[in-house]
């Protein structure tokens, strides 16, 4: 288990607009080289988000699938990327004096990716999570209408 927190100078409510957003997760998560499709009931629970990782030749497509959701404190996710496998992501935001404080829990559960579930691989997994959160701050002191939109239907 990976477990990486970050003090967002910045509101909870501009967090968790961006965790809102399935469309702006390739902009923060790393690995994630773009999103295919969003389910309109993100970030409801059952909903699922579409992506690519990887590039080139190396690109596979994915799936995340929200577990549980506590708007405005806490995104539960089931990420799938076959053959890596499949990895649970708790996401809670907590007001600090300073702005949002953000916790992120990663840990592998199937695949090949629960190899690495040691560790090394959780190490791997907070260097990558360090700068997976370092991109949702810089996202989140954004202004809000510089978050991606949907694609037109």
């Amino acid at each position: 288990m990976a477990e990486n927190r970050r003090l967002m100078h910045g509101s909870c409510t501009a967090v968790w607009q961006v965790l809102s957003d399935g469309f702006t997760y390739s902009d923060w998560v790393v690995g994630t080289s773009a999103i295919r499709d969003v389910d309109e009931a993100w970030p409801a629970v059952g909903s699922a988000l579409h992506y690519r990782i990887g590039r080139g030749r190396l690109s596979h497509e994915g799936h995340t699938e929200v577990q549980s959701m506590e708007p405005g404190r806490r995104l539960e996710l089931e990420a799938h990327a076959w053959p890596v496998g499949t990895a649970r992501i708790d996401l809670r935001l907590e007001d600090a004096a300073d702005g949002c404080l953000v916790t992120i829990v990663e840990h592998p559960n199937s695949g090949l990716g629960s190899l690495l579930h040691n560790p090394v691989g959780d190490l791997l997994l907070k260097v990558r999570n360090t700068e997976t959160l370092r991109r949702l701050e810089r996202l989140a002191r954004q202004p809000s209408t510089a978050h991606r939109q949907a694609p037109q239907r």
